[in-house]
């Protein structure tokens, strides 16, 4: 899957993910490969996701994602 991450200022991440866990408007959720295609607001809390690198992890203040065809958008607030 490919994950960008952008704040109002710069591109944060870009790059492909194996799995991707946020911090969603209901509570937290996971999305892997072949997920539905959704739009969710995000709270505050940490994204979490898995490259061929290992995991990194990043404190958001807030935001949205968008997930289609295996692509992930997440604008995020710091």
């Amino acid at each position: 899957m490919k994950l960008t991450i952008y704040s109002p200022a710069k591109t944060l991440y870009s790059g492909d993910v194996t799995l991707c866990e946020v911090p969603g408007g209901r509570g937290r959720f996971t999305i892997l490969a072949g997920h539905d295609s959704i739009v969710s607001t995000l709270t505050e809390g940490v994204v979490r996701y898995a490259t061929a690198a290992g995991e990194k992890r990043l404190e958001i203040k807030g935001g949205y994602v968008e997930v289609d065809n295996d692509e992930i958008k997440i604008c995020a607030k710091q």
